[in-house]
């Protein structure tokens, strides 16, 4: 999948990816999505956002989330 809308820039927002010609991060949709915030709630909030960008950034975040890898450690005291 190519995700023509979302970019990373070093300059901005230290290279988190965004949604290209924003500075609004895939982390923050994501955020608005897990406190309940729809789609369409964003795209009011965000009237400057590109039609698609928030599903994109939905689906870039599962894409690259997908083959996460979680070690748990103990830790002795």
């Amino acid at each position: 999948m190519t995700f023509n809308l979302i970019s990373s820039d070093p300059a901005v927002l230290n290279g988190k990816p965004i949604i290209k010609g924003t500075r609004i991060s895939v982390q923050l949709i994501m955020e608005w999505i897990a406190t309940g915030a729809s789609a369409e709630a964003i795209y009011q909030k965000y009237p400057h956002l590109p039609d698609g960008s928030v599903q994109q950034a939905i689906q870039y975040a599962a894409q690259f989330s997908e083959n996460e890898i979680l070690i748990e450690e103990e830790i002795e005291n």
